[in-house]
């Protein structure tokens, strides 16, 4: 089956290629620092415009690099939700009109799902996937989303908690832009968190002590806020520290709930998606986890963690081998869609 997958949820326009579900070619063309940085954040209007500007040579470079022609595509999967209302709509237009054109099914993808299909990029290339690796615990980290997911199978979710106000990769953006690192900051964070010392500021766990599975971010950057407003003129000089023990609190909450899923719900596997995936802490202590209870773990290289189209060819591959694949008559961009 070859599929051209079309990802335009937010400020990236990625166009992939994925054969028998082996990804041929995955080009992302990223606006952040481009177009967004100078507003501090996603601007919806300017990141669509963009997309249309974008999409149809970043197709044409994704068929160049994998070989192939538009013609011989059989499939076309895109991004339907969630995300930014005007960006999506711009990827699901595109893929429509493809569609039409070539004759072709067109499969909507959950960008949830696209996340949690990253890790499937080369590291379970076995013949009996659900023996081996469900049910699996996936924890999801990104700008907009923070939520633990139980997997039973291709296609198969169960929600166990999220977010009840803040996303965990939400909150590094905000601090960043608290200290004046720009947008897009949480990597900048991170980075500058590499120089720190963890143990500088006590900053609070959120419902780390809780019996639920559920995230609250919020208080930890009113937290921050006020932390940084107390430290007057020697702020710039403890930056790194400050950075440094707002990250080990987040990623202290996030293993904390994903032990909890583990010791409640004994997967086989454990996974880990998101931008905020990229984290290094984040994947050390992910790691560290998973040796402690001998399970096994899974964690998108560094291009995958990112929105890329090749997660959503990856996701359409197996709803189409697992025969989960719905093509509708007609659908829509969802910015608010959620994983089912």
């Amino acid at each position: 089956m070859k599929i051209l997958a079309i990802e335009t949820s937010c400020d990236e326009t990625s166009v992939s290629i994925v054969i028998d579900g082996r990804v041929k070619s995955n080009i992302v063309a990223s606006q952040a620092f481009k177009l967004h940085a100078q507003y501090g954040g996603v601007v919806p209007e300017v990141a669509a415009r963009e997309h249309v500007s974008v999409i149809i040579p970043t197709i044409n470079l994704a068929l160049k690099q994998a070989k192939i022609k538009l013609a011989n595509i059989d499939c076309i999967a895109v991004t339907k939700g969630p995300g930014l209302a005007t960006a999506l709509m711009v990827g699901v237009d595109t893929a429509k009109a493809l569609g039409l054109a070539l004759h072709k099914p067109v499969l909507p993808i959950n960008h949830l799902e696209g996340h949690i299909y990253a890790n499937f990029a080369g590291q379970f290339k076995i013949s009996n996937l659900k023996s081996k690796i469900f049910p699996a615990i996936i924890l999801t980290v990104s700008g907009g989303h923070t939520f633990l997911t139980e997997m039973k199978g291709h296609g198969q979710y169960r929600l166990l908690g999220e977010t009840l106000d803040d996303a965990a990769g939400e909150a590094f953006d905000k601090t960043a832009r608290m200290v004046g690192l720009g947008y897009p900051g949480g990597a900048q964070l991170s980075k500058l968190a590499e120089q720190g010392n963890p143990a500088a500021f006590d900053f609070p766990r959120p419902m780390i002590k809780s019996d639920n599975f559920a995230f609250s971010f919020s208080g930890l950057k009113t937290a921050v806020l006020y932390k940084i407003q107390s430290l007057g003129a020697q702020r710039s000089a403890l930056i790194p520290d400050l950075a440094a023990s707002v990250q080990a609190a987040i990623v202290d909450v996030l293993i904390a709930k994903l032990e909890k899923a583990i010791i409640r719900y004994k997967p086989k596997t454990i996974m880990l998606g998101g931008g905020v995936a990229a984290n290094k802490l984040l994947r050390k202590r992910f790691q560290i986890l998973a040796s402690r209870f001998q399970i096994q773990s899974s964690i998108p290289s560094f291009e995958y963690c990112t929105d890329n189209a090749a997660m959503i060819g990856l996701a359409a591959h197996y709803r189409l081998k697992n025969k989960k694949a719905k093509f509708p008559a007609s659908f829509s961009a969802q910015p608010n869609l959620p994983l089912k």
